[in-house]
């Protein structure tokens, strides 16, 4: 029935030589999907998140009631009554790990553990797993406070909330690659409970094929400067790979690809999802791996060597984050629900929705993309490869001016060669392929051919 409802739109692609990068029409599936996101199931988990008290990543972790203990403990018993509607394929866990104390922030060697539901894909074939995570640690003024309240609502209980209602809505369909919902603990501490995760895929060999971390997505009113603001998100990439080799910084350094890397090519799909399937919320490229000086759980899988991203609120709120609960000169501090903006934080998990279901129902990315140099011609022609697995329908040639962020055009091809009017001096391209449903892959640039 999907197919029938999708076919029409084909001649449009197939006999429109150029069509705008956002004009490829809905799946009807996600448009469904996305209308099953509600702002009060959101604030539900976020106002059962903060009734922990704590969440500091060395609070109590033996009450029942009080502490990340019983906050990992909550999360895990939901992951669990959505896998009754998964037929099986949802899986959950409490990965507990050791870290050492370390002389700043882990004041003794102490137990810590990440929230895991694995949607087990249905092709075998398909190893490709994507990740998506929002920090269950909270905290107050002092980093080192374990005890105070510290109700941690937005920073990360919006990221939490989000990730979980994605694995309550996705894990009633199915998909062929593995998808991973994880809630992880350590992020103010330093990081720990990501990185754990990160240097366990990289030493299992994961196929991790793009990770999303969402960390402070339900704010929509900034500090300081009162700028109010629910349609903007923002989504952070990286420049240049952490591990990009000497022979890859050449490479860079030849075809000008600085603004290219994966992840880049991550945001951007983002970006493409998000205002085709959302209304009402645009997505800002940031060009810098997080904020200034600061970091997020998408750093540590950066860093060993995964396409990650971190999607943000457009304007933090200085007087709800970090903050112990108190009120001076008639001005509330903290962290609280109240403060939160539970439409906007509908909107930026229906981005990651939109997002991610493409990502994970799309044919594999094209694989040996290249361009030829071997004659000057204001031409261009790109060859690759078909992605292992499924054959997809087709390719889409991705082009934008070297001055614009974001893709401007596409041109639909059947094959794995193509011959555009388009010169390589005055334009960027990539390819992706994609399937009958009009779910594309990953952009991948490509190198020259000698």
């Amino acid at each position: 029935m999907r197919l029938q409802k999708i076919l029409y739109l084909l001649p449009m692609v197939l006999f429109s030589p150029v069509i705008n990068a956002q004009a490829l029409q809905n799946d009807p599936e996600i448009n469904k999907m996305v209308s099953e996101i509600k702002a009060n199931s959101l604030e539900s988990t976020v106002v059962k998140l903060v009734s922990f008290g704590t969440r500091h990543t060395l609070s109590d972790t033996k009450s029942k009631t009080r502490g990340i203990g019983a906050a990992q403990a909550w999360v895990k018993s939901e992951f669990d009554k959505y896998a009754l509607e998964s037929n099986g394929r949802l899986t959950s866990k409490i990965d507990y790990f050791t870290i050492k104390a370390d002389g700043r922030r882990i004041a003794v060697d102490s137990q810590l553990g990440n929230v895991m539901a694995t949607l087990k894909g249905t092709d075998p074939s398909d190893d490709r797993v994507f990740i998506i995570s929002g920090h269950l640690d909270s905290r107050v003024t002092d980093v080192m406070n374990t005890t105070a309240d510290a109700p941690g609502a937005n920073d990360d209980g919006s990221g939490v909330a989000a990730m979980m209602e994605l694995a309550k809505i996705m894990s009633k369909r199915s998909y062929p690659c593995t998808i991973i919902f994880v809630a992880v603990t350590g992020e103010e501490q330093g990081l720990y409970g990501a990185r754990h995760l990160a240097e366990m895929a990289k030493a299992e060999k994961w196929n991790v094929a793009a990770m999303l971390n969402n960390d402070m997505i339900g704010n929509s009113l900034s500090s300081g400067t009162r700028l109010s603001n629910n349609t903007k998100v923002r989504v952070f990439s990286e420049t240049i790979p952490y591990l990009e080799t000497e022979e890859e910084a050449k490479m860079r350094k030849a075809i000008n690809s600085d603004n290219d890397s994966p992840s880049r090519q991550l945001a951007r799909y983002i970006k493409t999802a998000t205002e085709q399937y959302v209304p009402q919320l645009e997505v800002e490229l940031v060009y810098r791996n997080d904020r200034f000086l600061r970091g997020g759980d998408h750093t540590p899988f950066s860093q060993n060597g995964f396409t990650a991203i971190r999607m943000c609120e457009m304007n933090e709120n200085y007087d709800h984050q970090h903050q112990d609960l108190r009120t001076e000169k008639g001005v509330k501090y903290g962290d609280l629900p109240e403060f939160m903006d539970f439409d906007y934080l509908r909107k930026t998990t229906a981005a990651n929705l939109a997002s991610l279901t493409n990502l994970a129902w799309s044919p594999r990315s094209p694989k040996n993309v290249g361009i030829e140099v071997k004659e000057l011609t204001n031409f261009s022609t790109l060859v690759w490869e078909a992605p292992e697995g499924k054959a997809p329908f087709g390719y889409q040639i991705l082009i934008r001016s070297t001055a614009d962020s974001q893709w401007q055009k596409t041109i639909f091809v059947k094959e794995t060669k193509a011959e555009i009017a388009y010169s390589k001096d005055n334009f960027f391209f990539a390819v992706q392929a994609v399937d009958e449903l009009g779910h594309p892959s990953l952009a991948v640039f490509p190198k020259p051919i000698r």
